[in-house]
């Protein structure tokens, strides 16, 4: 929906044209990439910056997601805690907070017209056992020092003045996000990158990176450091195929809606909305007032496979239409205009990551678990101070240098990640039916899952 309703042209930039130099190399042209080469160009105007993309800027997760701006890190506060102490933490996740608001500050600044607007996520609680773990949730991070200004536990009524969904018990309030349309602000930000000064090469695939060069299918591209931006697609690098897990999620999206629909659903403020399902679902009400809605559909294709079938999967998108109406039985006879899908990365520990290494000329961050549209951005703003060797509070952030082992060998991986989702989608239906928490069930997932 997002590239559909996009309203110039998604002509592709010339592609390589044979072996070049340059000072820095990125390969990748979604967020992680292009907030690289921006903040790249900001810090040193004179540095040579060239940007690689296999087929145009947005064209992977960072076109096709939900266009959450959530300030948050999958692996949480406690992993990086561990990691290297709980206040090292807690300013590694403000700074993700604060990342929300940096992107508003650029697409004002810049003119990327991409309906950012900072609405916060509701979260609805909608059986007994999601409102247990959501007080238990809130109680927590309040604990390890988060503020009812940052998150909060919000009663029915108070949930149901964000948006009237069914069965409401209660919710949270999480105030570090904002809905953008992601191919608005992430093709707006490839034209302000170029106009920065960086090049960018599109219908250019990277084949193998190596220290000091990039081997591509139009020539090599040689540099002083290659930066790493290509998420689920580092599976066709060269001798990276378990490095990270491409794991599909699937989307559908509403025709533009009347305000009466509004008036009886709520989501005036356009906040973010989902449940606390384990199998996630997300949507968000968008700046043409369409409703867009994802979950995850087909999960995970044997071998690591990415393949645009999944991404048209009749019977997940129609699941998803199902679960939308049950929220918003007035969205039933809304016409569902499109349904697309896409692959988010998976590392082995569950763990977002920036990486550098100087000696090598490597450097690297992902692993967003499907949270990526802000972190993204402390990411690239992280790599470009390291890149330069700026003194910033950002450069030792405890998710600088984190590391994880590779995924199992086929068939393990395939077994673990559907049966962990076979047993999750169970968890649900029991929570639905009992009203009891499915203790049991998550526990023996999450061993699966051993991460």
């Amino acid at each position: 929906m997002w590239l559909d309703t996009y309203p110039s042209s998604l002509e592709s930039r010339p592609a390589l044209e044979g072996d070049i130099d340059t000072d820095v190399a990125i390969v990748g042209g979604g967020f992680t990439g292009l907030w690289t080469a921006y903040y790249l160009r900001q810090l040193d105007p004179t540095l040579r910056v060239t940007v690689i993309e296999r087929d145009i800027c947005g064209f992977g997760a960072s076109g096709r997601n939900g266009g959450w701006v959530v300030g948050e890190l999958a692996a949480g506060i406690e992993a990086y805690a561990a990691i290297a102490d709980l206040p090292a933490s807690l300013r590694l996740a403000r700074a993700v907070f604060d990342s929300v608001d940096e992107i508003g500050r650029v697409a004002a600044a810049e003119s990327i017209d991409c309906g950012y607007h900072k609405g916060g996520v509701i979260r609805f609680a909608r059986n007994r056992p999601q409102a247990e773990r959501q007080a238990a949730e809130i109680a927590h991070h309040h604990e390890l020092g988060l503020t009812t200004d940052e998150v909060r536990l919000l009663t029915a009524d108070e949930a149901r003045a964000h948006a009237s969904a069914t069965d409401v018990l209660g919710g949270i309030f999480y105030a570090p996000c904002a809905a953008v349309d992601p191919a608005r602000l992430v093709r707006g930000l490839a034209d302000v990158v170029e106009r920065r000064g960086a090049t960018i090469v599109e219908q250019t695939a990277a084949l193998a990176i190596e220290p000091g060069r990039v081997l591509t299918d139009q020539g090599t591209v040689r540099a002083e450091v290659v930066v790493r931006a290509t998420e689920a697609y580092t599976r066709d690098l060269r001798g990276r195929r378990r490095q990270l897990l491409p794991i599909y999620s699937l989307m559908i999206g509403t025709e533009p809606l009347p305000q009466s629909v509004f008036d009886e659903i709520g989501l005036a403020d356009r906040p973010t909305f989902a449940d606390d399902r384990y199998m996630v679902i997300y949507g968000q009400r968008t700046a043409d007032d369409r409703i867009a809605f994802g979950g995850r559909g087909v999960p995970y294709l044997y071998g690591s496979r990415i393949s645009p079938s999944v991404e048209r999967h009749h019977r997940s998108h129609e699941r998803i239409h199902r679960t939308l109406v049950d929220l918003f039985p007035a969205l039933s006879g809304a016409r569902i205009t499109h349904r697309w899908g896409g692959v988010l990365a998976v590392p082995r520990n569950w763990t977002p990551f920036v990486h550098f290494d100087r000696a090598a000329g490597t450097a690297g961050a992902g692993g967003y678990v499907g949270e990526g549209v802000s972190p993204s951005n402390l990411a690239g703003r992280t790599l470009a101070d390291l890149i330069t060797g700026t003194d910033s509070e950002r450069v030792d952030l405890p998710w600088v240098g984190v590391r994880h082992r590779r995924w199992e060998p086929e068939p393990l991986r395939w077994l673990g990640v559907r049966g962990s989702r076979w047993i999750l989608a169970g968890a649900d239906i029991y929570e639905y039916r009992t009203n009891r928490q499915a203790r049991a069930a998550v526990a023996l997932a999450r061993k699966i899952r051993n991460d």
